[in-house]
């Protein structure tokens, strides 16, 4: 053995290794089997609108391998490929990846064959797949209610893409999601998002633009959840007004 760096055995010696060979670039994330087969589930269940004509990979190893990439921060195409060609002929076998059975081996879909398949999947019914799964996996006790306007995105007509998000407090998993169209708001649109998604007995938080008479009785009396929302603000003046005659000592955490 020859040291490439003078220093080499110095570093090698010291109690505590270099600060740069601690950082590790891609993040570990443990699946147990029982989570990893109800990923493959849900996508078994999505249907494949692909043609026959060259369908090699079945679609659910692929977006099983999509997921597990994006979770370990893969951030492009490429890097959920190169992720899924270091998989082991055990792991491919367990997310049931294309078997060649000329060579007898587990292949790995490739970098176009991922990208072809995200970029024609329906992505109404990937997403809310996806959170159905994260919400089976996580404990949780609140979820955040949020929108935003994605920077660089515009549609077709110029307009910016504006998406209003369910995540869960302290974990930032998406759970569900919805593009709000031009003609209308984030308001009427946070029942239409959390319709389909299993929140009884959480939590439910919003900013000050969710706080409405008809959203409290949503997620109170349909969802049989809890609301917190942030503050009463212009939005709302006559309750403002109404809270502002009250004495502070009789709310929390005055009292």
């Amino acid at each position: 053995l020859f040291p490439l760096h003078p220093q080499a055995r110095l570093w090698l010696a010291q109690p505590q290794p270099q600060l740069e060979w601690t950082h590790t670039p891609m993040q570990t994330v443990t699946l147990s089997d029982a989570q990893m087969e109800g990923l493959r589930q849900i996508f078994f269940r999505l249907p494949d609108t692909r043609s026959k004509l060259g369908k090699q990979h079945p679609l659910p190893a692929i977006l099983t391998v999509a997921v597990a990439a994006v979770l370990t921060q893969a951030e492009s195409y490429a890097a959920i490929a190169e992720w899924a060609g270091r998989l082991t002929q055990a792991q491919l076998k367990r997310i049931r990846a294309r078997f060649n059975p000329r060579t007898q081996r587990y292949v790995a879909p490739s970098e176009p064959t991922i990208r072809r398949v995200l970029q024609g999947a329906d992505v109404d019914a990937l997403d809310a797949a996806i959170g159905a799964w994260l919400l089976g996996t996580a404990g949780f006790e609140a979820v955040a209610v949020d929108g935003k306007v994605l920077k660089g995105a515009v549609r077709a007509e110029g307009a910016q893409v504006h998406l209003l998000s369910a995540f869960l407090h302290g974990q930032g998993a998406t759970i569900a999601q919805k593009e709000i169209a031009r003609k209308t708001n984030e308001i009427p649109e946070l029942r239409n998002l959390l319709s389909d998604v299993d929140i009884t007995g959480k939590v439910v938080t919003a900013d000050a633009l969710h706080t409405q008479r008809e959203t409290a009785r949503f997620l109170v009396e349909d969802k049989k959840a809890d609301d917190l929302f942030t503050a009463v603000k212009g939005n709302q003046r006559k309750l403002r007004d109404r809270l502002t005659c009250f004495p502070w000592g009789d709310f929390s955490p005055q009292r």
